[in-house]
């Protein structure tokens, strides 16, 4: 698989023209729902990483819609060489192929340029100095555990009438507004959230020129036409800040829903910087069951023995079928 060529697709903007976005060949006419896995090539797949990369599977077949795999590589520090590589046999192996190409986020950085300009435009943005030493002193979030933000910058103007581009060494800031955020989580129900509060301003691009995470997720799923969000239950606080985005950025804002976690025998969350271990691939059914029943399905695992046991493709039609009785109207 390739990277995605970068092409004119308007994805699910509402109010200002959309930035160019990326559009697989193959998936020139939007769908009606299109979902994502988006991993990080910082290690191979882990338990947890394929509860959901299944879900997110399962959501976007159980409603006839399309499935894009895109792999997050901005932050070169914290990737393992060949992880990309890995991680798309690993999906393969178990029969989770995306539509159309494999998208690199390292390809993207016009495209979060363009973005990036459009909120400089509006004087949403704003320079930053402050330091990791600084963060160690900030209040932390009691629900995600994340530092607070103070805004220590935020009226310093760093920037000095400047072109974002031309301070480096600053990292930059979108200027959040204080404003609530709710709506439902297809799995959690009722949300109710206030990013300024909760977390404060983002990092759009960091002090070493690095893109922010938040603005590379919000205009790749709205250049992909991403209409379900489906990932793990520790970046629902990342929710609210990013529906903040697209709205600032005159996109649609994609459903949500938040999965559990597979945690380690101290209740931790298993995470590749952590250590996990990759997941096993000598019995792919195996896995798969495991990540279903992390998913609260329950799947046939076999026929009988003279059968020779049940073909994937067989297995994962069982799964879409269990997870369409579980959210049957897909959140629509």
């Amino acid at each position: 698989m390739l990277a995605s060529r970068v092409m004119d697709d308007p994805g699910p903007a509402v109010g200002p023209a959309p930035l160019p976005g990326p559009t697989p060949p193959s998936l020139s006419a939007p769908a009606a729902r299109r979902g994502r896995f988006a991993p990080s090539p910082s290690g191979p797949l882990h338990r947890g990483s394929i509860v959901a990369a299944l879900g997110s599977w399962l959501d976007a077949r159980a409603v006839g819609g399309q499935w894009l795999l895109r792999i997050e590589d901005i932050d070169p520090p914290r990737e393992q060489p060949g992880a990309a590589a890995t991680i798309v046999a690993q999906l393969n192996a178990l029969d989770l192929k995306p539509d159309g190409d494999v998208l690199y986020q390292s390809s993207r950085s016009p495209a979060y340029a363009a973005a990036m300009d459009r909120l400089a435009a509006a004087g949403l943005i704003y320079g930053c100095r402050c330091t990791r030493r600084d963060a160690a002193h900030w209040p932390r979030s009691p629900t995600s555990g994340e530092a607070i933000y103070p805004g220590s910058c935020r009226d310093r103007d760093l920037l000095g009438g400047r072109d974002w581009r031309q301070r480096p060494g600053l990292a930059i800031r979108w200027r959040l507004p204080d404003q609530a955020v709710e709506f439902i989580d297809r799995r959690l129900g009722p949300q109710h959230q206030q990013p300024l509060r909760e977390a404060g301003d983002p990092v759009l691009r960091r002090a070493d020129g690095l893109w922010g995470y938040q603005l590379a997720v919000v205009v790749d799923d709205a250049a992909t036409a991403i209409s379900d969000v489906v990932r793990g239950e520790d970046l629902l606080a990342q929710s609210g800040r990013q529906m903040l985005l697209a709205d600032a950025l005159g996109w649609a804002r994609p459903h949500y829903l938040h999965l559990p976690l597979v945690v380690d025998a101290s209740g931790r969350k298993l995470s590749k910087h952590e250590g996990a271990a990759a997941a096993g691939l000598d019995a792919p059914l195996a896995t798969l069951a495991d990540a279903a029943t992390t998913l609260g399905l329950q799947v046939q695992e076999s026929t009988p023995a003279d059968h020779g046991g049940l073909p994937i493709r067989t297995w994962l039609e069982a799964a879409v079928a269990g997870w369409r009785k579980r959210y049957p109207a897909g959140g629509a």
